[in-house]
């Protein structure tokens, strides 16, 4: 079975070919960063536009890269949502012309089963079961995951989501777009200690998440802070970010402790965040949790989470109606079961 998998939910074009014996072909991706840039995010109908005009090319140059022919393709995974309609459209419509032009079956795949069987591409893979922590910038949710297919949303965010946090509190502090790498980057440089933020929610026994307050917070810090020195500034972020990742941290070693699991699998855009990936190392080291991310190339949107799962999916029996189908939202608990296929 060789799949092409395709991302297109938001500003990057993402494509990948994953066979079943051979692994992970290829992948290729389109970043529209430059294109949001001059307006401080995302822009749905210039994303939609700039997938449509690069996705063709992107394919041509992943089926040259890979030598692969349309006639080794067996089948094409899409992402159906959740995400900009119109972005998503873009995907599903092209997704389906492949399909039907080859002669080949295709199915909508959701956007956060892709990120959260990204680790399944690397080695050693989690076994099952294990939580999940799901953080991008449009999402933040903590996932109880038996087998594939079957996923129980232990909390989720009640308002920003911990990547949306990051870009907005950077957008406070004058950084660039995107903020949330940028924000990250200079709180590197900071002195975590100087303020001391809140970790929201966290003397609460459930395991959702808010983020909202946080940045309110730290509003309002810039504004008794001003005027701001570079070095004031880095410190603000560092506490920010800190106050975030404590945040993660302590909700992750309540779900593993409520759960009774040992594996926590960490995905999704925030996943690549080098403090996160620094604190969840160490507690691995004192509590010998095991511990589970992608890459960094697939934390970020990419085709290769996408063809994995749509691999898993059809493998499972699963397969759509010609119909081209886009879901700005999509509950992930409500997918079907991997043996309802």
């Amino acid at each position: 079975m060789r799949i092409l998998g395709i991302e297109s939910s938001c500003d990057e074009t993402g494509l990948a070919i994953f066979d079943s014996q051979q692994g992970l072909l290829g992948h290729t991706l389109y970043s529209q960063v430059d294109t949001h840039l001059q307006y401080g995010g995302v822009v749905p109908e210039l994303a939609a536009r700039n997938h449509i005009t690069k996705i063709l090319p992107l394919l041509e140059k992943l089926l040259l890269e890979t030598q692969c022919l349309p006639a080794d393709i067996t089948g094409i995974a899409y992402t159906r949502g959740p995400g900009l309609i119109g972005a998503l459209l873009v995907g599903a419509a092209f997704a389906k012309s492949l399909a039907l032009a080859w002669g080949i079956p295709s199915i909508g795949i959701h956007h956060m089963e892709g990120h959260l069987l990204a680790p399944m591409l690397e080695d050693p893979a989690p076994a099952f079961p294990f939580v999940a922590l799901l953080v991008s910038g449009g999402h933040t949710m903590l996932v109880e995951v038996t087998h594939l297919g079957h996923y129980r949303i232990l909390g989720e965010s009640l308002d920003d989501a911990a990547g949306e946090a990051f870009d907005k509190t950077a957008k406070l502090l004058g950084l660039p777009y995107p903020g949330g790498p940028a924000l990250a980057a200079l709180a590197d440089s900071g002195d975590p200690g100087r303020f001391r933020f809140p970790r929201p929610l966290t003397d609460k026994p459930n395991l959702n998440f808010s983020f909202s307050g946080l940045k309110t917070h730290t509003f309002n810090t810039i504004l008794r802070s001003k005027p701001l020195s570079p070095e004031l500034t880095a410190d603000i972020a560092s506490a920010f970010q800190e106050a975030v990742v404590d945040t993660l941290l302590i909700k992750c070693k309540l779900a593993l402790k409520q759960t009774q699991h040992s594996r926590l699998v960490v995905a999704g855009g925030v996943g690549a965040n080098q403090r996160l990936r620094y604190k969840l190392a160490v507690w691995q080291q004192e509590s010998g949790l095991e511990l589970f991310f992608p890459r960094l190339e697939f934390c970020t949107d990419n085709g290769a989470m996408i063809a994995y799962a749509g691999f898993q999916r059809f493998k499972a029996g699963f397969d759509d109606e010609a119909t081209i189908e886009a879901r700005a939202r999509w509950p992930l608990d409500s997918l079907p079961d991997f043996s309802e296929g």
